[in-house]
């Protein structure tokens, strides 16, 4: 690797490397264009915004170690203004994002995440593979920030020396995770050195620079291996099928009276804001039956 003159960061790209002298690895992410169509699709509060963004290059970051078919869902679940935020990552290298959060609330550009969520918030973990039953992890929220608090899961859960390091602006958002390889003895000091480095990387720098300008400008001395990036890319899995199955298990009689009283029914989805909407010759094919005039019926015989 030879030094380079800063310069505009290709975007989407997750970037893999090693270190051939100590048993250490790591992962960079930067996504701009993936970023930008995600917070394009509602108004975000610049502190849920930036709180998002982070968890969104976290996500990316922590799917990279995906061995299966399946979708990594990264979750931070709180009982203040904040409701939610979730991040879901694919094997095939695809995320989507969004957040939940009370919209009649007052929101400072600059609040902390934990005055955001309040107390008893939660970090879960949730993998679901394609062809199994999904696994889910389910911890308090340690940390006053995202990165804090994944490496505080990480080296609870997999008991790994990690450091990662998120930021989030307006126009991309970007990750840095070093982490002790399995298995390995690595020295104290040649870890503390490595850390060290990893975390004089700036916010500006995460957002604005590729992996070969970041990684040398912070391992010059000990150069990694870096692997050729993959590229990540935005994709919403909803589908009116899965709103039909939804619907299915609200039940007939919920959903028809939802129609016998609009006129349809339309499920927005939080990731893309699709709309699908279901009208009431579609709610009976969708439950077999006249399921609408009999909410009707009923309503009339009650009265």
């Amino acid at each position: 690797m030879t030094p380079l003159q800063p310069a505009v960061a290709p975007a989407d790209c997750r970037t893999r490397f090693i270190f051939d002298n100590m048993p250490v690895r790591g992962l960079h992410v930067r996504l701009e264009n993936v970023w930008q169509h995600i917070v394009g699709q509602k108004h975000y509060p610049a502190a849920i915004r930036r709180a998002l963004g982070e968890l969104l290059a976290a996500g990316a970051l922590l799917s990279s170690n995906l061995k299966i078919d399946g979708t990594l869902i990264v979750q931070v679940q709180g009982q203040g203004r904040l409701k939610m935020l979730v991040v879901e990552a694919t094997s095939e290298q695809t995320v989507r994002a969004t957040a939940r959060w009370n919209e009649d609330a007052a929101l400072g550009d600059d609040e902390s995440l934990a005055a955001l969520l309040g107390d008893n918030s939660v970090f879960v973990l949730t993998l679901q593979p394609k062809d199994a039953d999904p696994w889910q992890g389910i911890v308090p929220l340690e940390g006053g920030s995202i990165a804090q608090m994944l490496i505080n899961y990480m080296k609870r859960s997999e008991q790994l020396d990690t450091h990662i390091v998120l930021s989030a602006d307006d126009q991309a958002c970007g990750g840095l995770l070093v982490q002790r390889l399995p298995e390995e003895t690595l020295d104290a000091d040649a870890w503390e050195h490595v850390s060290t480095l990893a975390q004089t990387v700036t916010a500006g720098e995460l957002t604005a620079l590729d992996a070969q300008h970041i990684l040398y400008r912070l391992f010059h001395e000990t150069p990694p291996r870096v692997f050729e990036p993959e590229t990540i890319e935005f994709a919403c899995t909803c589908s009116r099928g899965k709103v039909s199955d939804m619907l299915l298990m609200l039940g007939g009689e919920e959903v028809g009276g939802v129609v016998a009283e609009q006129g349809s029914i339309a499920v927005d989805c939080d990731f893309c804001h699709a709309k699908y909407v279901f009208d009431e010759t579609d709610v009976n094919a969708l439950f077999g039956a006249d399921v609408v005039n009999a909410v009707r019926e009923e309503a009339q015989r009650v009265q």
